[in-house]
């Protein structure tokens, strides 16, 4: 299964490692939701976490076998605890209790866990859980900032009621903090040092101090495309209108209301980019005039309300272009990619994505969208449908490749390179 939120993960081998805390029980949701973005998954467990939760548990929910003793040998179905290791594309331990971290920092091997974290060469997250007194002893804190200096990445404990009835931190983080985590240590991380405009949302234009003009834009798109550019490395400042969505983890957000606030806002930010991802839907009018006192009802069969355009942001930047890369959008009704193809050219764009926001189950407020991807030399990709957190990966992978088409052109060389 794929198409998830977190696309780094599908098709991967995530080898989940669980130790005998409270937290353990957690294990089953990790479990189960890796196995929904598609990815393939072991688990390994001390005897301390099967006091916990069953291996029966882990073994249903991931569909392998759960490994545990590290002198079982290898059988038909399944593989020794160093190939377990060496198959991993990602080593994860949650929860990491204080005796595990304690034994990876001094580099024991005593059981098959602690066997394991000297196997793997691929990136390790720790989730640590324990009492907050033992969170904050300093031999933990030692122990941790050790295998920070290894590379191991962390996702801290969270503050609240631990299962001794007391308050503070330790408690295992949120399911969605380490399904992040682990995202973005699986991460091609292609977009390292990249400085990224994203827009995203509607605009509002106010007629009055109540009432306002606006569109149908929830902003998913351009939040899956910053959410995603954040995972892969880029420094993301995420412009956003008035949506219901929370923030992007790893992006920068500004929010707006109106399009000349939006465009203030890139032209102060667009000289320390590198691209700019135009996917907020801007409102093309505004009133040509403010009431400062709310408009009456009373006495109006006809409330007649006189338009002017708002600027074009993508124009408006132009001349800031140079050797930035522009992606726009262009929301049509009906086939999108001809007027989507005048708006490229127009507006000096690198790459478009035109779509059809009057088909039900891809237009605005969806999960999904389906889109064609259009660039000066001609180039048409259909998209078929799927959801915008897929296609946010799409659409940065193609401006990526006409991003170092355009760097080659001009002699200079990828970062990467």
């Amino acid at each position: 299964m794929t198409g998830g939120k977190y696309p780094e993960m599908a098709g991967k081998r995530i080898l989940l490692g669980v130790t005998g805390g409270i937290g353990a029980y957690k294990a089953a949701e990790l479990v189960r939701a890796f196995v929904k973005e598609g990815a393939h998954v072991d688990v390994a467990m001390t005897r301390a976490a099967s006091r916990f939760i069953t291996p029966m548990t882990l073994e249903t929910l991931s569909r392998n076998p759960v490994a545990m003793d590290m002198f079982t040998p290898a059988s038909a179905g399944t593989i020794s605890h160093i190939e377990l290791a060496q198959a991993a594309d990602i080593f994860l331990v949650a929860p990491a209790t204080a005796n595990y971290l304690g034994k990876a920092a001094a580099g024991i091997a005593d059981d098959l866990l602690t066997t394991i974290s000297l196997v793997v060469r691929c990136p390790i997250v720790l989730a640590p859980a324990m009492n907050s007194k033992m969170w904050s002893h300093p031999a933990v804190g030692v122990n941790t900032d050790i295998l920070r200096s290894r590379g191991v990445s962390f996702v801290l404990p969270e503050e609240g009621e631990l299962a001794c009835g007391q308050e503070g931190p330790g408690r295992l983080a949120g399911l969605d903090r380490i399904m992040e985590s682990v995202a973005r240590n699986l991460s091609r991380g292609d977009l390292q040092g990249l400085g990224i405009i994203v827009t995203a949302g509607p605009t509002r234009e106010p007629l009055d101090p109540v009432r306002f003009i606006t569109n149908r834009s929830t902003g998913k798109m351009g939040y899956a495309i910053a959410e995603a550019a954040a995972r892969r490395g880029a420094r993301v400042h995420l412009v956003s209108g008035p949506v219901e969505l929370e923030a992007p983890r790893g992006a920068a957000i500004t929010r707006v209301g109106t399009a000349r606030e939006m465009l203030g806002e890139v032209q102060k930010t667009i000289d320390g980019a590198d691209w700019l991802i135009m996917a907020a839907a801007v409102a093309d009018f505004a009133p040509a005039h403010y009431s400062c006192t709310k408009i009456p009802k009373e006495g109006k069969k006809v409330l007649a309300v006189e338009f002017s355009p708002n600027p074009d942001i993508l124009l408006e930047v132009l001349p800031e272009k140079g050797e930035k890369l522009f992606v726009g959008f262009a929301a049509q009704t009906g086939d999108p990619v001809p007027e989507g193809k005048k708006k490229m050219a127009r507006k000096g764009l690198d790459l478009m994505v035109a779509n059809d926001v009057s088909r039900e189950g891809i237009g605005f407020g969806s999960d999904d969208n389906e889109a064609t991807l259009l660039d000066p030399s001609g180039r048409e990709e259909k998209m078929p449908t799927m959801p915008k957190t897929l296609m946010a990966d799409r659409i940065l992978d193609r401006a990526l490749e006409l991003w170092r088409e355009k760097r080659a052109s001009a002699g200079k060389k990828d970062p990467e390179e």
